[in-house]
This record gives C-alpha cells, sequence and structure tokens, in this order.
C-alpha cells in the first residue's frame, strides 16, 4: 500500500469510526426513548440512584456529553435539582467507557477467526434492515447494527493503515518526541474538545496502542486527557443559562480536572510500575486501555460521590446567583435538551400541559368575573394570558426544531399533533380574555345576568371544566380511556347551548333578563361551547394529529 493510500485509509477509517459511533449512539437513543423518559420522570435524592441513572443511560445512549447536557437542560428548566444532576453526572463518566470495552473486542481472534470482521459484518445487517423494511422499530436496530458495524469497519481500517511502515514510524515518531505525560495530556484534551467525544478519542488511543503506535503508559495520559476534553461541550452548552446550569458544567469540567490531577500524581509515582504489570498481566494491548479506562472513571467518581453536597456548595460559590431571575413563561423545555431526541419530546409534552393549565385557569377566573361581576383576578388572567401567547410560540418553534431530529415515527405523530394542540390551547386563552372584556362591560354598564341565567352559565361551564381536565389528562399520558366521556360532555355542552339559548330568549320575552345582561349572555354560551369544539380536538389529538372532529371556526 503506497504512502498516499495509507494517509487516505487511515483519514477514511476515522471518518467511518466516527459515524459509527453516531449512528450507534443515534440508534440506541430512539430505541430506548420510552425507557430514557421513564428514567428521567423518576429521579431521586438518593446519590447512588442517581449515580446508576448516570452509568445506565450513557451506556445506553454511547454519550456523556448527552447525558451532562441532558440533566443541565433539566436544571434550566428547574426540573431537576443540582445535586441530583451532579450524581447523573459523575454515573455519566463511568458510563461512557462502554466505548472502550466495546473497541477493545476487536481484538479478540479465535482460531485464526477474526472478530473485527464479524462485527464489521453487522453494519451490512444493519443496513439490509434500514433499506428494505419500513418499520420503525426494525429501522431503529438497524441504525444501530450499522453504527456498531461501522466501528469496526472503521477500526480495520486504522489497523490496515497503521500497518504501513510509513505510518506506523510517524506515530511511533511523534510519541517518541512527545513523551511528557502533561503535554500528552493536554493534546488529548484540545483533540477530543475538537472532535467532542471522549468515547471517540478512547476508541482510537485504543486502536494506536493496538498497533504499536504507543505506549501503555503514553496512553494513560491520553485517556485522562479524554475524559477533561469532552466537557467542553458542557461548557458551550452553559452559555446564556442559569447559574444552576452553569454550576453544572462547572462540576462536569471540575470533577474531571479532579480526577485527571489524582491519577497523573498516582501515575508520575507508579506510572512505570502500572503500566509494566499491565502490560505483563494483560496480553492483549487493547483490553490494558480498556481496563484502564474504566478503573480511572470508577475509582475518582466513586471518591467524590459522598461529596455532593459539598460539590455543591463549592459550585454556588465560585458561582453566584442570577442577580435578578427573569420571568420566563417556559418551564419544561430547553435548547440543551435537544441533544437528546426522545427527552426534548417528553419535555415538550410537559410544556403543552403546563399552557393548557394556564389557559384552564383564565378560564376559570374569566368565568368567576362573568357570574360574579369580579375583576379582582384579573390581573393573573393578563399574565397568564402573556405567558400563553409567549408559550404558543416557543412550543411551536420547539417542534419545528425537535422535527428536523431524527425521531421515532409514534414521536413524529406526536409533536404534529402538539402544532395542532397548542393552537386550540391559544384559542381558549382568546375566548377567555373575550369573557374577561364581556365581564368588563357588564360592571362599567352596571348589568348582570338573570339567576336562572348565572345558573346556566355555571353549570355549562362545569361540562367544559370536565372536559377540560380530562383533556389534559389525555395530553398528559397519551392514552384513549377517557375519548368517550369526552365525546359525551361535548354533546351534552351542545345540547345545552340549544336549550339554554331558547331559554335565553323566554327570558327576554318574559323581560325577567334585563337587555344590557342578555346582550352577552348569548355570546357567553356561544363561546363555551366553542371552546368544547377546541378541548374536544385537544382529547383526540391521541387518536389523530387534528382531532376526529371538523375544523372550528370562530
Amino acid at each position: 500500500m503506497s504512502l498516499f493510500m495509507s494517509i487516505l485509509t487511515l483519514f477514511a477509517g476515522v471518518g467511518v469510526f466516527l459515524a459509527g459511533m453516531r449512528f450507534m449512539s443515534d440508534g440506541l437513543q430512539q430505541s430506548t426513548g420510552k425507557g430514557l423518559k421513564q428514567i428521567f420522570s423518576r429521579f431521586s435524592n438518593k446519590r447512588l440512584v442517581g449515580y446508576g441513572i448516570g452509568t445506565g443511560v450513557t451506556a445506553l445512549i454511547q454519550s456523556s456529553d448527552a447525558t451532562s447536557v441532558m440533566s443541565m437542560g433539566l436544571v434550566n428548566a428547574g426540573i431537576m435539582q443540582l445535586p441530583q444532576a451532579t450524581a447523573i453526572v459523575l454515573g455519566a463518566k463511568l458510563g461512557t467507557t462502554i466505548t472502550g470495552v466495546i473497541v477493545a473486542l476487536s481484538s479478540f481472534n479465535m482460531g485464526g477467526f477474526s472478530f473485527n470482521v464479524f462485527f464489521a459484518a453487522m453494519s451490512a445487517i444493519g443496513v439490509g434492515m434500514i433499506v428494505f423494511t419500513k418499520k420503525d422499530k426494525i429501522n431503529r436496530i438497524g441504525k444501530i447494527l450499522m453504527g456498531f458495524g461501522f466501528i469496526f469497519v472503521g477500526l480495520i481500517f486504522m489497523c490496515d493503515a497503521m500497518k504501513t511502515e510509513q505510518i506506523n514510524g510517524f506515530f511511533v515518531s511523534m510519541f517518541t518526541t512527545i513523551n511528557n505525560p502533561l503535554l500528552l495530556l493536554l493534546l488529548s484534551i484540545v483533540f477530543t474538545g475538537i472532535i467532542q467525544s471522549s468515547s471517540a478519542a478512547t476508541g482510537i488511543y485504543i486502536a494506536l496502542v493496538g498497533a504499536g503506535a504507543m505506549t501503555t503508559y503514553q496512553a494513560f495520559f491520553l485517556v485522562m486527557g479524554a475524559n477533561v476534553g469532552t466537557c467542553v461541550t458542557a461548557i458551550w452548552a452553559a452559555i446564556g443559562a442559569t447559574s444552576d446550569t452553569k454550576r453544572v458544567a462547572f462540576l462536569h469540567m471540575g470533577t474531571a480536572i479532579f480526577g485527571a490531577t489524582l491519577w497523573s500524581i498516582i501515575l508520575f509515582i507508579f506510572g512505570n510500575s502500572v503500566a509494566a504489570f499491565m502490560d505483563s498481566a494483560i496480553a492483549i494491548p487493547e483490553w490494558r486501555i480498556a481496563i484502564f479506562n474504566v478503573t480511572f472513571n470508577f475509582t475518582y467518581t466513586l471518591i467524590l460521590l459522598p461529596f455532593i453536597n459539598q460539590l455543591v456548595k463549592l459550585a454556588k460559590l465560585v458561582i453566584k446567583d442570577d442577580i435578578k431571575p427573569a420571568h420566563t413563561a417556559l418551564k419544561h423545555i430547553d435548547e440543551r435538551l435537544l441533544k437528546t431526541p426522545s427527552i426534548a419530546v417528553a419535555q415538550v409534552q410537559n410544556e403543552v400541559v403546563h399552557m393548557a393549565s394556564l389557559a384552564k385557569e383564565n378560564l376559570a377566573v374569566a368565568v368567576n368575573a362573568l357570574v360574579n361581576n369580579d375583576l379582582s383576578e384579573k390581573e393573573i388572567l393578563d399574565a397568564n394570558e402573556r405567558d400563553i401567547n409567549v408559550l404558543n410560540k416557543e412550543i411551536a418553534s420547539y417542534l419545528i426544531k425537535i422535527s428536523a431530529l431524527d425521531v421515532s415515527v409514534s414521536d413524529e405523530k406526536l409533536l404534529g399533533a402538539l402544532h395542532h394542540v397548542i393552537s386550540d390551547i391559544e384559542r381558549i386563552g382568546d375566548h377567555a380574555q373575550n369573557f374577561i372584556e364581556f365581564a368588563e362591560q357588564l360592571i362599567t354598564e352596571d348589568a348582570s345576568f338573570s339567576t336562572e341565567g348565572t345558573a346556566e352559565l355555571q353549570n355549562m361551564y362545569e361540562k367544559v371544566n370536565e372536559m377540560f381536565e380530562l383533556s389534559l389528562d389525555i395530553i398528559k399520558t397519551r392514552e384513549k380511556k377517557s375519548l368517550k366521556k369526552v365525546s359525551v360532555l361535548e354533546d351534552e355542552v351542545d345540547a345545552l347551548k340549544k336549550i339554554y339559548g331558547d331559554h335565553h330568549i323566554e327570558r327576554l320575552h318574559k323581560k325577567t333578563c334585563s337587555i344590557e345582561g342578555g346582550m352577552y349572555f348569548y355570546d357567553v354560551i356561544t363561546e363555551l361551547e366553542r371552546i368544547a369544539d377546541h378541548l374536544i380536538n385537544i382529547a383526540f389529538s391521541v387518536d389523530s394529529p387534528t382531532g376526529t372532529q371538523t375544523a372550528v371556526i370562530d
């Protein structure tokens, strides 16, 4: 193989390896989407539980960056507390070592049969599953197999290239020249910061050790540097975030630096002995580095785990609280969560529920103002209405961003439904605003509804409010068991509108209802009926994006 082709093969190998890491991570995130939602919906204040969550999730999705940034997003949205996020971040550092173990598998040989080639062949199986079937579940599994296979295809390319005398000689010469442990640590930090993946960097180092291009001792420092360099992603993600989110990034970086410092001291004193022991005890070079990577991350994170409260205090001491925390309508969604689409989908669903809760509260305030001539809570309604309008725009924008990501078919359908749901919620908020304006006019004109009319409005509102509660539950759970009840209630509201409309005309003829109050009664029951239409659209979005009803015309 010529030098040019060797260099080309080496870069191709690195590219395929990195692509494989990305494909496998994306496929695993899609396949474990529901599991991730369930795990992150049950946070615990217990350190070991948080540590286990961080380890398990990172092992599943093959990205400590994704886990850490996900935690930052949840902290920024106020869903997770700082001590919980710290435990998860520590666990993520251990979870990411699984990639090194996977890469070390490439070194297995049995009777001349190379596991490397066997694993690489999985990429063909994965591609076939993606190309020849449209089933979402099979496609996700195919993506995982394709990514897993690509990792080993990349390793084969890299190993073949490094067998070339010139390439191997170049790396041997380079690591002979750059033999200072601190310089190796620094170079690895920079390299990992550029490619933004400690797993990928560690995989490449393992391949270099396997090719004999560097010593075990040198690889130790490169692995530790990768652990620090990967924190760059979290630092960037913290820009412009809340103080607690910046503290998560600080702890992510700080704990990594602590681990690298602690083990650097150990290796400066006992490094040659440790390397010599591993060289003699473990015959396969790749496994020496994979085992060290696990040991390194496990020991320092376990040392820090009992001191989470002290770490949090340090972070608060270094990063001060925001002087004036600005009010934000958003409670659940955060740009950082887009790194893990399955979690972003779950959180935007929670945000829609939050938006609907504001509209429900406004409807209650507005109806109370109408029937009791009470405007004491108008400021609450106005503030909620501003938030509803902001949420409508922000959620719509967020839904578009998630839709551009690689999400599962079921999540894609949910996102389409939520687009229509927020539109219906926004219209309900507008109806509540109309009610408060009716109430203001009634008070200005010193008018009110008749006793019978007031009772009818309250009865109709109670039906609509029951629909609202059921619809909210359906948005949260995406279960269909309440759909029939919502449909029955909507029919009852339609019937009440006709009945109460007739009663209203009778009262006007009998003059038992004032002309001033009567002017607004029919408008109110008409808008309550329209709100019911919006609610049935919201409820039935679980079945189809636009609901089962015809479009509502306001």
